[in-house]
């Protein structure tokens, strides 16, 4: 196992120089780079099954859009092609990343004209397009965050990533949402295209990260090697097996966590009000506070403290089963729960990064990142069936139990003094 697995060095972050690093130049277009992800995701999505909706297409038509995601689950296919290869300009990530961005700007504007409730399939294939550059670009930028910062700072990184990638989200959903109410959908698709605009600033006039490990010289190198190159490494299948089972718990919890408000006696309106709009901001919170605290004792450590909260929190789901309606309660659970998510969900980006050699940088986390994605599709199918059997309080009971098993594999690859003290 490389000695970067976890992270390097000993020394404690001076706060002097923690303020650099906060304030870098390299953590603003960190945070870009994650509001340029974060955008596109829900425009395949939830804004556009509401557009679909108001066209009056099909309910089934409306569920099959859902397809148009499959890049997101597949994009280590092509992967190796932007380790390969270099662009004439900007260089490895930032060239890839241009190209990558105009075409996502131009595909995102090619959706607002077409028109659902007449030529559904023109939607789809927009919509395909879309996914295809914005899971292109989720690559570059990935491999650009982890070769431009330091294994210190990839928690900070990570975090800021994760927060800004958030706030695509919420511009994309509920702004997109509120300006739908004013505006033409095709008038909304424009301006989240325009959105994207000054991330394309961004990527001209952020710093190419320097290439020190050297690149792929065939096609061959870059798909073959990557996988050889991981999997010599002592462990590499309990590193595998602790991305699968980190979140798991937490993940089959959340799945559920709509159907248990409602059942318990919450209104929609008081779902949107905590759940979305209170949990949102306690969610950038932890991720904040998780990647400061990795600044201060390391990745390793947090992956042990963070992940006991995340356990803690799903716990707090079986407590509000008991209690029952009740908003206090229900505040506080999501408070709890959103903040130890985010700063979980930063320390586990930052394990990943750190883990990929710089050579291969888009190929490997694209792997990893998509085996990330398996517990989410797979592990949350049975959680109806489990919910409706158990009732909710054993089930998120069971759910905060499943944490055991990530948490142990930490022992074999992740010890407590094995990073930053």
């Amino acid at each position: 196992m490389r000695k970067n697995q976890a992270e390097k060095g000993s020394d404690k972050e001076s706060p002097g120089s923690i303020l650099n690093v906060i304030f870098s130049g390299r953590m603003l277009v960190t945070f870009v780079m994650g509001f340029a992800c974060g955008l596109p995701l829900l425009l395949t999505i939830s804004l556009l099954q509401a557009w679909m909706k108001d066209e009056g297409v099909d309910l089934a038509m409306i569920g099959m859009i859902s397809l148009v995601g499959l890049p997101y689950t597949v994009k280590f296919l092509w992967a190796p092609f932007l380790d390969r290869y270099i662009p004439p300009f900007l260089g490895r990530r930032r060239g890839w990343l241009i190209v990558t961005q105009i075409l996502l700007v131009l595909s995102i504007a090619g959706l607002a004209f077409t028109d659902p409730g007449v030529k559904p399939l023109y939607v789809v294939i927009a919509a395909m397009l879309v996914t295809f550059f914005s899971a292109t670009q989720d690559i570059v930028v990935d491999a650009f965050r982890r070769e431009s910062l330091s294994d210190q700072e990839l928690g900070l990184g990570s975090s800021l990533y994760v927060n800004g990638y958030r706030v695509g989200m919420l511009l994309a959903s509920g702004g997109g949402f509120i300006m739908a109410d004013a505006l033409s959908f095709k008038a909304v698709y424009l301006i989240m295209a325009a959105c994207l605009l000054p991330c394309m600033l961004a990527t001209i006039f952020s710093r190419e990260p320097e290439i020190t490990a050297g690149t792929p010289k065939t096609m061959q190198e870059a798909v073959i090697d990557p996988l050889v190159e991981y999997f010599s490494r002592s462990g590499a299948i309990w590193i595998l097996a602790f991305i699968l089972f980190y979140k798991i718990g937490d993940t089959m919890a959340s799945s559920m966590t709509t159907p248990f408000y409602l059942d318990i006696g919450f209104s929609k309106t008081e779902i949107g009000a905590v759940v979305k709009l209170f949990g949102f901001w306690a969610t950038l919170g932890g991720s904040l506070a998780g990647g400061l605290i990795m600044l201060y004792i390391g990745i390793n450590r947090s992956l042990w403290i963070f992940g006991f909260f995340q356990a803690l929190s799903t716990a707090g789901f079986a407590v509000l089963a008991r209690i029952g309606y009740s908003i206090p309660a229900l505040s506080g659970v999501i408070a709890f729960e959103n903040f130890s998510a985010g700063m979980g969900t930063a320390a586990y980006s930052a394990f990943m990064a750190s883990i990929t050699n710089k050579k291969f940088t888009a190929t490997q986390y694209a792997l990893l990142s998509s085996l990330m994605g398996v517990p989410r599709v797979i592990a949350s199918a049975p959680t109806g069936f489990l919910a409706k059997n158990t009732g909710w309080e054993l089930f998120f009971t069971a759910c905060t139990l499943l944490a055991i098993p990530g948490m142990l594999l930490l022992f074999k690859f992740a010890p407590w003094n094995g990073g930053k003290a």
